[in-house]
């Protein structure tokens, strides 16, 4: 394995990307979002409820409706209390999985359709690397600043998870078992998952907005986690959490078997 030529790509990958303003805003806007805006909103809740009550009716009928297991975890809090952790612990937890699975789908998406799109995959083909140390550096390429996210992007929402829980439950809920299996061992599965479906389809898109849009719909099973959280169906306990992870850690070896097979110079040639 040629370890020089292979961080030689990967650091042109990555320069490209943070050179590439609709790749950079992206992955600091949408994190931003989630794991700051959209918890702090949660801090007027107990005003919210004295106010106005009837604001949280859907809260009120979701809280009612809970799985029995989650029932018991959040028996003896209050109903802020419960509020805060159900929505900070459980409800976030898939909303934070689409942050991997975005970065790793924009950056893979521009690193081999867009390579092909600017007419500088060419070049690159001819270099001295075997077909898998450049598949390899690639995947690295989209992979490791996706986990990168994943981790920093945890350090921060459990501050501002802290921030919000500490006056309604007079505790820390950050960091607990169930997020640090979610952290590093879900994000890094799922952000090789979205990785490896962007590089089957970049191999036959036309250019990185094809390959990022049909990417993208990895998501979907993402929002029906969350769906199934909102109505009551399930919820995120460690178990169900691991078995999420290794089902996406199988599924993404497959993805990146079948994109590899798909990466070979001759056929990559002839599509340029």
């Amino acid at each position: 394995m040629n370890w020089q030529a292979l961080r030689a790509i990967i650091y042109k990958d990555l320069k490209v990307v943070v050179q590439n303003k609709g790749v950079v805003i992206p992955i600091i806007v949408v994190p931003a979002i989630f794991l700051v805006l959209l918890p702090l909103l949660l801090l007027f809740v107990p005003q919210l409820a004295q106010t106005d009550p009837s604001a949280l009716n859907d809260f009120t009928t979701m809280l009612a409706t809970m799985p029995a297991g989650l029932a018991k975890a959040l028996a003896g809090y209050s109903f802020e209390g419960q509020l805060t952790i159900l929505v900070l612990v459980y409800f976030f937890a898939p909303l934070f999985l689409i942050l991997p699975l975005m970065v790793s789908s924009v950056i893979a998406a521009d690193s081999f359709a867009g390579e092909k799109e600017r007419k500088t995959l060419e070049a690159l083909l001819y270099s001295p690397t075997t077909d898998n140390e450049l598949f390899i550096a690639k995947v690295l390429a989209a992979w490791l600043p996706a986990v990168a996210v994943a981790v920093g992007g945890f350090v921060v929402y459990g501050l501002v998870g802290n921030l919000v829980a500490r006056p309604v439950l007079g505790e820390l809920i950050f960091p607990n078992l169930l997020w640090l299996v979610l952290v590093f061992w879900v994000a890094p599965a799922v952000a090789g998952l979205s990785l490896g479906v962007t590089v089957v389809v970049s191999a036959r898109a036309q250019g990185f907005q094809d390959a990022y849009q049909i990417g993208a719909l990895i998501v979907l099973p993402l929002i029906a986690l969350m769906i199934g959280q909102a109505t009551g169906l399930m919820y995120f306990s460690v178990g169900l959490v691991f078995g999420l992870g290794l089902v996406s850690w199988l599924l993404a070896a497959l993805v990146l078997w079948i994109g590899a097979r798909l990466f070979q110079r001759q056929s990559l040639v002839t599509r340029l």
